[in-house]
């Protein structure tokens, strides 16, 4: 079967195309068995290739630019992180009615982390894999320009807002989304970010954080995005001793806060059909956010 859709212009894609695209472009592995990965990616589809290797092709079209980017810049930025991160195996090429290039990675074993299963432990290696991004020394790479203000993000996010109407408390968010503007921005170029922190791109076992991945949006740029975990995965409780342990100063985690809210100002609405489990997830951040205003 195709992996369910959620976005409206997005392709079909199923086993069977998958195992005609490697069969025809990576001989090697065409007789290893191919079967749907689950994941809590909206951008990309992901088929298990045996034992250790995934494949990963776009959904739409907005994220089929960055394979080259992330085939790129991963190399690069992954072995110097304290955390295991996917290795590129092989890029693949339009064929078979698929029209855009499609990676093949190694596989990482792993769970996503859960609110009900966080310890101050794992809380720690959040904190101090975000740290070793943000301080990478790596000359070049693109620039995040999404991470140096929100007024390119204001009309978007005041629309999903309009659209939550009934969902959640509008006026409070709305108030929350205001004082953004009024944070100190961060200078560019910024630091390395990772640009999705979210939880389903974090691997944990036995307690510890193991792995990293989805590296499509990986680039120079304001360090408060990779934080919104912050709001989006740790409960209040947890929320101080990540704070502490980040080399980051308050204007930057307010500024994290932010992007946090407007993230999940977007996906609700986007996402409240389609994506049940996203949609909750959203309406918990912004729960979570509202809080988090209130207490300060």
């Amino acid at each position: 079967m195709p992996t369910p859709k959620m976005h409206e212009h997005e392709l079909s894609i199923d086993q069977a195309l998958v195992e005609q695209l490697v069969a025809g472009q990576f001989p090697q592995w065409s007789g290893l068995p191919v079967r749907h990965a689950s994941s809590a990616g909206t951008d990309n589809a992901m088929f298990r290739l045996g034992d250790t290797m995934v494949v990963r092709l776009p959904r739409i079209d907005w994220a089929a630019e960055s394979v080259v980017h992330e085939q790129t810049w991963l190399p690069v930025v992954g072995p110097r992180l304290p955390v295991a991160t996917p290795v590129p195996l092989g890029m693949g090429e339009p064929a078979y009615g698929y029209p855009w290039r499609w990676s093949v990675y190694t596989w990482l074993d792993g769970v996503n982390p859960s609110t009900g299963d966080l310890t101050e432990q794992l809380v720690r290696d959040l904190a101090d894999c975000l740290n070793a991004i943000h301080a990478l020394d790596i000359p070049g790479g693109p620039v995040n320009t999404r991470g140096f203000g929100f007024a390119a993000r204001d009309e978007a996010t005041r629309t999903s807002i309009a659209e939550m109407a009934g969902m959640v408390d509008t006026a409070a968010v709305t108030a929350v989304w205001n004082e953004a503007f009024t944070l100190p921005p961060c200078r560019p170029p910024g630091t390395w970010i990772h640009s999705d922190t979210a939880p389903g791109n974090l691997l944990v076992r036995d307690g510890r954080l193991v792995g990293l991945i989805d590296f499509a949006g990986v680039s120079r740029g304001d360090p408060a995005v990779d934080l919104g975990l912050a709001w989006n995965l740790l409960p209040a409780r947890l929320r101080p001793a990540f704070r502490e342990q980040l080399d980051v100063d308050d204007a930057t985690w307010l500024r994290s806060r932010a992007w946090a809210l407007s993230q999940a100002c977007l996906q609700l609405p986007y996402y409240h059909e389609t994506n049940k489990p996203l949609a909750a997830q959203a309406r918990y951040v912004i729960g979570e956010v509202l809080a988090d205003a209130r207490a300060a």
